[in-house]
């Protein structure tokens, strides 16, 4: 793990990251470094310095009513990386993760009818437990569907340990859910392999590709029809109830920037415009821009921070420029250098080296 994680802070100060204000914005429950904390004081670990000179501390994450900036879990995440040397401390921690690690969250998905409506609630709230992921939902074929990730901010240091948080929990949770014959048709990662890669096979049970355009886990579709024996319509509809409260008090960009966020990011491949954007979200194009407005935003300026943060990923990756391109609707892979270069000031395969 030392050399899988030395160097993290260097990567942080020369990584071409997208920098963004929202990632200094207190609105992420802190589960994550709870999990994280529990996991290591179990093994007799001081966790203590990981919060040193962040206005926050341990006990103070058990708080329910406290949330922590982006900045802050990564930091933290960070110096717990460099601590603990554990190479898959992301599979570790969330194959230790339970349904009832989730909270209220996790009631909402035990007492739904089926487990496909347990995965959709479990996706659409996600932010309430502190995801540092985006996460989203999608149909493959008639036989597959797929829960896809996305990074934050243009995150690529830390994308092996939160993809292997997100999924391995959400396998433990599902496994819960209708039981251990559930297995993966695949799961794809847009990261190289790791040097513990033979261990992401022995915790998801199926093919792994490394270096993917995406990042996802691909299950068989039967599976979303399967009833939960703790089914309780009552209960469901009041959990429910209180997670949307609970991301409506959460104080982020709003609704209306997430969605355009969340379409622009499936969407990528067919470089989707504004009036396409607001057909789809039943909006006029002028509405859109109002609401927008209204939240600070240009659609511009988030189709490019998209645009940036996917190709970042990417190029962590094994794809060719060319093929990176064309992931975000660039036919022409010169079209796509040059926009890479404004958007982050230096041309892809200078992004690659500082990746490596």
């Amino acid at each position: 793990m030392a050399q899988a994680t030395a160097g993290i802070d260097a990567a942080q100060r020369r990584s071409a990251v997208i920098h963004d204000p929202r990632s200094l914005v207190a609105n992420i429950p802190p589960n994550v470094l709870v999990h994280l904390a529990e996991y290591a004081a179990q093994r007799g670990i001081p966790v203590d310095a990981w919060f040193a000179g962040l206005a926050l501390s341990r006990a103070q994450i058990n708080d329910p009513g406290v949330q922590v900036s982006y900045r802050q879990a990564r930091t933290v995440l960070v110096r717990a990386l460099e601590a603990m040397e554990e190479p898959s401390l992301g599979l570790l921690v969330g194959c230790s993760e339970t349904i009832g690690s989730f909270g209220l969250l996790g009631l909402t998905m035990m007492t739904s009818r089926t487990f496909g409506e347990a995965m959709l609630a479990g996706i659409d709230n996600h932010k309430i437990c502190g995801s540092l992921l985006e996460v989203g939902f999608a149909p493959v074929d008639e036989q597959t569907v797929a829960v896809q990730a996305w990074p934050l901010f243009g995150e690529r240091e830390l994308l092996p340990f939160l993809c292997e948080e997100l999924f391995a929990s959400s396998l433990a949770i599902a496994r819960e859910l209708v039981g251990p014959q559930l297995l993966p048709r695949r799961l794809e990662l847009t990261y190289t392999a790791p040097a513990w890669a033979d261990a992401y096979t022995e915790v998801f049970g199926c093919e792994v590709c490394f270096g993917a355009p995406q990042n996802r886990i691909l299950v068989d579709a039967e599976y979303l029809g399967v009833p939960l024996p703790g089914y309780n319509p009552l209960t469901s509809r009041q959990a429910l109830a209180l997670c949307q409260q609970q991301k409506d008090t959460r104080g982020d960009d709003g609704e209306i920037v997430g969605s355009v966020e969340r379409l622009l990011r499936s969407r990528l491949r067919e470089h989707p415009r504004l009036t396409e954007v607001a057909r789809t979200l039943n909006l006029s194009e002028r509405s859109l821009r109002r609401k927008l407005a209204d939240s600070g935003r240009i659609f511009r300026d988030i189709h490019d921070q998209i645009r940036a943060e996917r190709a970042l990923e990417l190029l962590s990756g094994d794809l060719s420029v060319a093929e990176i391109g064309s992931e975000l609707g660039y036919s022409d892979p010169r079209e796509f250098r040059r926009a890479f270069k404004r958007w982050t000031g230096m041309p892809p395969q200078d992004a690659r080296r500082s990746a490596a």
